[in-house]
């Protein structure tokens, strides 16, 4: 009787075991980590949105005014013209407390748009999240 109890809870550890550590299948179509996709519309001068991608991007590493705070209409006009119309590929590392997806997005050249937004003087490095990454904080 002992021994089968035993079995009985190595089998079901095991079982446990690979499930925890086994993703789930539908977590990668929900939450992709990379998309290549033409931007469809800019919303500010860090939100975009991209053909085929339901859920806005939040550039990840990039604090902009908002577009109706002082400043945010340059912004949005800098990023709109960075990106506009552009294939971009983006490496998503999050989902913020709105659902946009958090990512780091580059241009076909490899420019890095958080970086290039940040060179232009209209946006700062959001350093809370960025830990410095684009040496500016």
């Amino acid at each position: 009787m002992k021994h089968a109890l035993a079995r009985n809870l190595r089998f079901f550890a095991t079982v446990l075991a690979v499930l925890l550590l086994v993703p789930m299948s539908g977590a990668r179509a929900e939450d992709p980590r990379a998309l290549d996709a033409k931007v469809s519309k800019v919303v500010d001068g860090d939100t975009f949105t991209l053909r085929g991608e339901s859920r806005r991007i939040r550039v990840w590493g990039l604090d902009a005014p908002e577009w109706d705070h002082p400043g945010g209409a340059a912004a949005t006009a800098v990023l709109r013209g960075l990106i506009s119309g552009s294939q971009l590929h983006c490496d998503v590392l999050d989902v913020d407390r709105y659902g946009r997806l958090v990512a780091q997005c580059f241009l076909p050249d490899g420019q890095d748009v958080a970086a290039e937004m940040i060179r232009s003087g209209v946006a700062t490095e959001y350093c809370r999240y960025s830990r410095g990454f684009y040496g500016t904080c």
